[in-house]
């Protein structure tokens, strides 16, 4: 138990500096999520050598170390996370192998990714529908205009929705799914229409960060800036001082928060002898 105390407790402290840093500055430094997976790590292999007498809890914090990586690597080439949440999420992987036991591990990664997923949903809902609040006009005039543009997708997917929610007479799982196929365009809609509408800004070359997300590509003499997902880097933010004053950037709601949310619940959840409340 002491090992869980501690690794939790660990992990907690650094995602609330995380999250502090992301709030002020929209990144989470490398040395804040690299330090996570070394003092995690660091202290799974002096337990195990001083109190446990073999390496398994260390190497079951490799393994997670490992998986995290993979799912991190997924989420960022996936475009829903920028790099300081990919590199966060794999921290995690180091800290939530709570066990000697591989099972039972699996059993605590799946159930955290689940839990992750569905806290990230209701955040990104309730969050930029208040962001949505301080631009309501803009945001309107901008939901009609997707929904124009958008139009084909919607109605295509409404057919295949009606025929789901028909076969969910037989089975009412069809229902349901049908129900979702119904809502994603609506959803697809409503998130650009808060992205055009609340989250680009124009703001100051000078003010300017490695990370920063262009809004569109931009022309610097010969060559081309593109608006990637990995962001600005040094070489391009100074050539962009040089010729602008003003560019335009898309800025992200901060995910951090999501995080540590949710790994409160799977630290919960363990403590009652929920751990595989979902699978």
């Amino acid at each position: 138990m002491f090992e869980v105390i501690f690794l939790s407790v660990l992990a907690i402290v650094w995602m609330i500096f995380g999250i502090a840093q992301d709030l002020r500055t929209r990144e989470i430094a490398n040395w804040l999520n690299f330090s996570l997976i070394i003092f995690a790590l660091g202290f799974r292999f002096f337990y195990s050598l001083f109190s446990l007498g073999d390496f398994r809890f260390f190497y079951q914090g490799l393994i997670g170390l490992g998986i995290f990586f993979a799912l991190g690597h997924l989420f960022y080439y996936g475009k829903l996370f920028a790099g300081g949440d990919a590199k966060l999420m794999i921290a995690l992987g180091a800290v939530i192998p709570f066990s000697i036991n591989f099972s039972s591990n699996l059993r605590l990664f799946v159930n955290f990714i689940f839990i992750f997923l569905f806290v990230g949903a209701i955040y990104g809902l309730l969050t930029s529908f208040f962001v949505s609040l301080k631009n309501v006009k803009k945001f309107r005039k901008e939901f009609g205009k997707q929904f124009k543009k958008n139009k084909r997708m919607a109605h295509s997917l409404l057919f295949f929705s009606v025929v789901l929610m028909v076969l969910g007479f037989l089975e009412v799982l069809f229902f349901f799914l049908g129900l979702l196929v119904f809502l994603i365009p609506y959803i697809y809609i409503y998130a650009k229409a808060v992205d055009e509408s609340s989250m680009i800004k124009n703001i100051e070359t000078s003010r300017l960060t490695v990370g920063d997300w262009l809004y569109k590509d931009v022309k610097v003499g010969n060559k081309t800036i593109q608006a990637k997902w990995d962001g600005l880097k040094k070489e391009e933010i100074r050539m962009l001082k040089k010729k602008y004053k003003k560019v335009l950037i898309r800025s992200g709601i901060p995910f951090s928060p999501v995080f540590l949310i949710s790994f409160v619940i799977l630290v919960y959840f363990w403590k009652v002898g929920f751990a595989g409340f979902l699978f």
